[in-house]
């Protein structure tokens, strides 16, 4: 200990670069990490505010009864809440805006409270919006507004709506108005897509336990089956699930940002020991055996290491507060202000295991070198690690992997990306020593410069296969997201508004679906209009099993929340059947289903095998005749369950539409929808789509900052890939020179080779990027393959001039040396 802190007194030389790489990989790991663990932790906090209340009865499609009102309010104070969509305008013209309708009682918000932009007060007769829909129709207070039959004055923008991050993802903005207010708007019919709930605010000494058990216990009183009961601890579950996959998600983006940071690591004390080559040497030679040596300099890395990790931990830990100043509109709640303690504790243990791990190997080469070899040569070959630093490595780096695993929420998928990421490294390994091998016996260019160039491939000490992993692994991931990226946009620019229809529109009127073809017809000669009943519902039995005693995967979405239903006659387009048989145009039987094959998978039933759906209370059971694959890119309405005729039709319900039209008669044909059909919700698909590429923006964003921490680990491993030769780079030049070459042609010889290794690097990102981004795409996604190759090209074309460039500069110095002076120094 005493020769290790003596020694770090003369300055850290290589070890920078190993500060540097761990700094990079663990403060991304513990910034993501703790991120997410911080909005997963304000969502707790604020979950009496994002839900509304300590509990929760939600009812889909239908109000609830009297004994669930009357058992919510033995437990505490109760409010009502409906929320739909429907289209809102101005009284004094313009166009009619689709918005998420949220119908409140007077008892709302039961925590928190609403603040308005104005100094006007909410209640019956006014209507608040979200910003994005007073933006849109140019509100101000006191303007009126056309909601269904209900016209409203506006009271001003919501500055402040406790329970709005629970409100999910809707197809657009928000407005709030009075449950007297909705009955007005008379947006609700038999039929209409909407959901109901009664919020409580628990009494002194009522537990959240018990107020679940009273409620579950009426959930499905009264005919109005099909209830979902939840509380404070997952107030905004939609929200709570979305964050933590995408935080699982970078910080696997993170991790490989720590391997490669990991290869720096073994470049840089490389540099650090061959830096120290005298000093070993002296020691050995003054009797210090290898494990002295050895406890030596571990002793260093370690000091070293532990510094940067806590640098690292420092930055991860300010990252939620760094966020939270500086994007705090990206995010659905503040992160919570407590140190996210378990995500810094496992940031440190990956930064110290990895570290370790790339540290031994060379550490262990060196210090086993005899003192002759050591003062002899540069490039004397160094002895392998033995077989318990072998076994050290391996332990530390599987105590990586089975803890990242073991911390999973989707194992198989985090196991599917480790496995790639690893095989991606090993490819990256021995294509490497490919290049290597293929530069030895390479004919020989007629040009010295470029046998100079060819020969640096393959030397002994040569870089290259640590910068083929590093800077290929950081390459080939930014050439898969941007990969990936340009086809998801490729698809929302050109495929999908190529195929999708014009609009969506929804709760049609039962009895008005004649009148609703003919208007389209007639605003739009020609125009092509497909109409579906639409019925929505649970699954609250499969083979006679309680879905709720149902363990299943991810995978089975199926069980999860209500569906839509609806029934056909005709196999529907767009579908492929794989199991069993279509029943007759007329079929009059017991009730029969068809359901998507994947859901069918998932759950593993077959034909024969039941089902029961909660259709406005009542359970219906039908038999499976058959199973489909559905193209959901279809753009067209595709539904997961559909009965065969005589099971639905005598249940109350409304239509959904496909409008196809011309596009210069699109604005009309909205105007006469909205005013024969105030109670239709009209969906402009560009609309959707526009918050869709909202939504990829910002993911994009995130994914490609974690991802840019790959590559900025990237650059490190290669100037500490330089600074390890920067001795043998010295001597080289100062030979050439003496031998009668210029600066200028040895740095020519420099820029060949750095421009060859480039071309190797990007190429391999190229087409390793690429096959990766078109399985993502065409396995995962299941999308069309219509990759953007100009952004692809230009990621991997950047990548390659940086690496030229870095390379150029870092032996600037060795290309500068006066032979006089370096000869001295021999």
């Amino acid at each position: 200990m005493r020769l290790a802190l003596r020694e770090l007194r003369g300055g850290l030389a290589g070890l920078r670069i190993l500060a540097v790489c761990l700094v990079l990989g663990v403060a991304a790991l513990a910034g993501v990490g703790s991120l997410a663990s911080a909005i997963n932790a304000g969502l707790a906090e604020r979950g009496q505010f994002l839900m509304g209340g300590d509990v929760a009865l939600r009812l889909s499609g239908r109000m609830p009864s009297a004994a669930q009102r009357a058992a919510a309010a033995e437990i505490g104070t109760v409010g009502d809440v409906v929320k739909l969509r429907g289209m809102v305008s101005r009284v004094d013209g313009g166009d009619s805006v689709l918005a998420e309708v949220k119908a409140v009682d007077a008892s709302w918000p039961l925590y928190g409270s609403v603040v308005l932009e104005s100094s006007e007060k909410f209640g019956p007769g006014m209507a608040a919006a979200q910003p994005a829909l007073a933006d849109k129709l140019g509100l101000k207070p006191g303007d009126k507004l056309q909601l269904g039959q209900a016209t409203l004055t506006y009271a001003g923008t919501l500055a402040q709506e406790p329970d709005r991050a629970g409100d999910g993802f809707g197809f657009g903005p928000g407005l709030v108005v009075s449950a007297q207010d909705l009955e007005r708007a008379q947006l609700i019919t038999l039929g209409s897509l909407y959901t109901s709930e009664l919020r409580v605010k628990l009494k002194p000494g009522v537990s959240v336990d018990a107020a679940r058990q009273r409620l579950e216990a009426v959930a499905g009183d009264g005919g109005n089956g099909g209830g979902r009961v939840r509380d404070r601890s997952n107030g905004a579950p939609g929200t709570r699930n979305f964050v933590t996959q995408l935080g699982q998600f970078l910080s696997l983006v993170g991790l490989t940002a720590l391997v490669v940071a990991g290869v720096g690591v073994a470049g840089g004390v490389s540099a650090y020991l061959g830096a120290r080559t005298r000093t070993i040497a002296t020691l050995k030679v003054l009797g210090a055996d290898s494990a002295t040596v050895r406890a030596v300099y571990l002793w260093q890395l370690a000091l070293v290491s532990s510094v940067a990790v806590l640098i690292g931990l420092a930055i991860g830990a300010a990252t939620p507060a760094a966020v939270a100043q500086f994007a705090a509109s990206s995010l659905p709640v503040p992160p919570a202000t407590s140190l996210q303690w378990g995500a810094l504790a496992q940031a440190a243990w990956y930064g110290l295991a990895i570290a370790l791990s790339f540290a031994l190997w060379p550490l262990a080469e060196g210090a086993g070198m005899p003192a002759a070899r050591l003062l002899r040569s540069l490039t004397e070959k160094r002895a392998r690690p033995g077989a318990a630093t072998l076994a050290i490595i391996a332990a530390a780096a599987a105590s990586v992997l089975v803890l990242v695993v073991a911390l999973a929420d989707q194992q198989l998928l985090v196991m599917g990306f480790l496995a790639g990421a690893l095989g991606l490294i090993a490819v990256l390994w021995a294509l490497a020593a490919g290049v290597k091998w293929l530069a030895a016996r390479a004919p020989k260019p007629k040009s010295t410069l470029m046998r100079l160039a060819l020969a640096n491939l393959h030397r002994p000490g040569a870089p290259t296969r640590n910068l083929v992993v590093a800077l290929g692994l950081g390459l080939t991931l930014f050439a898969t997201l941007a990969t990936i990226e340009g086809n998801l946009a490729s698809q929302i620019n050109r495929t999908i508004p190529a195929k999708a229809p014009n609009f969506f529109v929804l709760d049609i009127p039962n009895d008005q679906k004649t009148a609703f073809a003919d208007l389209v017809a007639t605003a739009a000669p020609g125009g092509r209009t497909v109409i579906v009943p639409s019925l929505r519902g649970p699954i609250t039995a499969v083979n006679g099993v309680p879905a709720q005693q149902i363990k299943a995967g991810p995978e089975a979405w199926i069980l999860r929340g209500d569906r839509g239903l609806s029934y056909a006659a005709d196999f529907p387009e767009a579908n492929t059947l794989v199991t069993g048989k279509w029943w007759p145009r007329d079929y009059a039987g017991p009730p029969l289903v068809s359901i998507d094959d994947d859901a069918a998978t998932a759950l593993g039933l077959k034909i024969g095998d039941s089902i029961s759906v909660s259709v406005l209370g009542v359970d219906i059971t039908a038999r499976i005749a058959n199973t489909r694959k559905i193209d959901w890119q279809s753009m067209g309405f595709n539904f997961a369950i559909l009965f065969a005729p005589g099971a639905l039709e005598a249940a109350p319900h409304g239509w959904m539409a496909t409008v196809q039209v011309p596009a210069d008669t699109e604005r009309g044909v909205a105007r006469a929808l909205s005013a024969r059909f105030p109670t239709a919700s009209v969906v402009r698909v560009k609309d959707v789509i526009g918050q869709v590429q909202i939504l990829l923006g910002q993911l994009s964003a995130a994914i490609r900052a974690a991802a840019s921490v790959t590559v900025a680990a990237g650059i490190a491993v290669l100037v500490g890939a330089l600074a390890a030769g920067a001795r043998a780079r010295t001597y080289d030049a100062v030979l050439l020179k003496l031998l009668g070459a210029t600066r200028g042609q040895v740095a020519l010889a420099t820029l060949a080779e750095y421009g060859l290794l480039a071309a190797i690097v990007s190429a391999l990102a190229l087409v390793l990027g690429s096959t990766a981004g078109w399985f993502v795409v065409t396995w995962i996604f299941k999308l069309d393959w219509t990759p953007d190759w100009p952004r692809v090209l230009i990621t991997v074309g950047v990548g390659a001039v940086v690496t030229v460039v870095l390379g150029l500069a870092g032996n600037w110095r060795a290309l500068s040396a006066r032979p006089a002076s370096v000869l001295r120094q021999l």
